[in-house]
């Protein structure tokens, strides 16, 4: 058995989530361990009870898995583990990101900006406009355009970032042997051309309304930002803006008029404080910080390396390579957790080697 065949034997135990699969994996070492660990050993594990050991010995398990294994074979589906180097980044620093995810197309999101826009799926002609001209405003920065594939102001956000030669990512609430809705299916192979789509559900799991309120948190966690175009009080897209906020990401919405039912959840995020106000491109440029102007001055070199300890000098290299960084593209080329890197900067910055900039970014003094 190998790992990926051992997280999907996991994963589609029913009692066992993500955030249960993670921890006993941390603690035993493997997918692989972890089922051939004895359950005793594994009840010893802080909130890992008989409960969610319960179906370790159900032997239907064994032949979905295989129906699985073949089918990512057989239609060429990459699989991406939580502990691989290629996993999304961004999405990685999610307590509750997929321990598994199965993605189609030429995606690359390595060192990117990525942003994902989700609204209502009845879109009004205000709100399409300004997803179009958002994005092509936006084409200069070549971002990352991450939606939901649905209706309205998802797939009007994948559309315009074809249109405008940006790679878009798709996020599906059903497996890759499926789409919805079945009108979109015209749209797949642009989408798969110039990005692709992720899920995290198996072709055998069951397609149900819940999974797009499973699906949100892939949207918001592959991304530094979430724009809400237009979206009523309640809805899959507010879902989506808080989880962002809970993972500590921009959010941003478009306000309008305190009568449209579709503008009352954007203004309700933006009175709570719970969003930017995004009026136009510029809001996003300036809050992410992601104006394209070469610095003026170059970085001092340090002479005194010695000074400075091994981590500091992991942290220094990139900065002082690619000039200012969002503090979790420097985790990136770190390799280091967010709170040790912040830490670690606080530590750098009362050395006077760096100085911190808005929208959490950094640079070289």
């Amino acid at each position: 058995m190998n790992e990926i065949q051992a997280l999907l034997t996991l994963k589609k135990m029913p009692n066992l989530g993500d955030i249960s699969i993670k921890k006993l994996i941390q603690t035993i070492g493997s997918a692989e361990g972890v089922l051939k660990e004895k359950k005793q050993h594994l009840l010893q594990i802080p909130g890992i009870g008989l409960h969610k050991l319960k179906s370790f010995e159900d032997l239907t398990l064994k032949k979905e898995v295989e129906k699985e294994l073949n089918f990512i074979q057989k239609e060429n589906i990459k699989t991406l583990h939580f502990q691989d180097k290629a996993y999304p980044f961004l999405l990685k620093q999610c307590i509750d990101s997929p321990v598994l995810l199965f993605t189609s197309g030429n995606y690359k999101l390595k060192d990117r900006k990525i942003i994902s826009i989700v609204g209502t799926r009845k879109v009004t002609k205000y709100g399409s406009e300004f997803c179009e001209s958002l994005i092509e405003a936006l084409q200069p920065y070549d971002p990352v355009i991450v939606s939901g594939f649905a209706y309205g102001t998802d797939i009007t956000s994948h559309r315009a970032a074809i249109k405008n030669n940006l790679c878009t990512v798709g996020c599906l609430a059903h497996g890759l042997n499926q789409i919805y809705p079945k009108s979109h299916k015209r749209y797949m192979s642009e989408v798969e051309s110039n990005g692709g789509f992720f899920t995290d559900f198996t072709s055998t799991d069951k397609f149900v309304p819940q999974n797009f309120l499973r699906r949100n948190r892939i949207i918001a966690g592959l991304a530094e930002a979430t724009i809400v175009i237009e979206s009523a009080i309640k809805g899959g897209s507010m879902v989506t803006a808080e989880m962002a906020h809970a993972a500590d990401r921009e959010v941003f919405a478009v306000p309008g008029r305190t009568t449209d039912a579709l503008s009352a959840g954007c203004n309700f995020l933006i009175k709570n404080h719970q969003a930017h106000i995004l009026t136009s491109v510029d809001d996003i440029i300036t809050n992410l910080n992601w104006d394209q102007q070469k610095k003026t001055e170059k970085a001092p070199q340090l002479n005194l390396f010695e000074n400075l300890s091994q981590k500091e000098e992991k942290i220094y290299q990139p900065l002082k390579e690619f000039g200012k960084l969002h503090i979790d593209v420097l985790a990136a080329h770190c390799d280091l957790p967010i709170y040790m890197l912040s830490s670690l900067l606080l530590d750098m910055e009362l050395k006077n080697l760096i100085r911190p900039l808005p929208g959490k970014y950094f640079e070289l003094i």
